[in-house]
């Protein structure tokens, strides 16, 4: 009997080991997330991208509220200038809304406290240290620097595709919808 729980406990151990080993290796990865994010100074460049996507959001918005309205054809010339009226009328508290959520200092530190498991995730602690001693280097430093304006300006970019593409899709799913 002694020799059975003998062999259960260590066979538990060894079960147990593997996951022990998991478990610090994920500890360390997020020790290793945390202090990668404290050296790229995450806050602040998350607070700028955010006011910079902020100060973007009325001209988007304009801009896609307008060419919905524009590509809908089942709109008369004066529905369509009434429509583009309420446009100009509401646009600026919707937009004024949307970036006091977005310059909310309490949504970045919720993005971080979401972040850093990811990367705990899916880097070991020693990727993590090899990507923070990129960000330390002049290159690094430059990309930290001009990350909110790459963000902000690709956003952009990206935004402009759609646009192009927006409305061959609605008419795709309007002609789908009217069949």
């Amino acid at each position: 009997m002694k020799q059975f729980v003998a062999c259960v406990a260590t066979a538990l151990a060894l079960i147990g080991a593997p996951v022990m080993a998991h478990a610090q290796a994920d500890a360390a990865s997020t020790a290793a997330a945390k202090e990668l994010f404290d050296s790229m100074n995450y806050r602040a460049l998350m607070t700028d991208m955010m006011r910079q996507m902020s100060q973007n959001i009325t001209p988007t918005m304009r801009s896609t509220l307008e060419a919905a309205i524009n590509s809908d054809k089942s709109l008369s010339a004066e529905q369509r200038k009434l429509a583009l009226g309420k446009i100009d009328k509401q646009l600026p508290q919707i937009t004024q809304a949307i970036a006091e959520f977005m310059n909310d200092p309490a949504l970045v530190d919720e993005m971080l406290e979401q972040a850093v498991p990811v990367y705990a995730r899916n880097f070991s602690a020693d990727e993590i240290h090899q990507i923070a001693a990129f960000y330390r280097t002049p290159v690094g430093a430059k990309m930290l620097a001009v990350m909110p304006k790459l963000a902000s300006e690709s956003m952009r970019a990206s935004q402009q595709v759609m646009l192009k593409r927006m409305d061959a899709l609605m008419k795709k799913l309007l002609g789908a919808l009217q069949n």
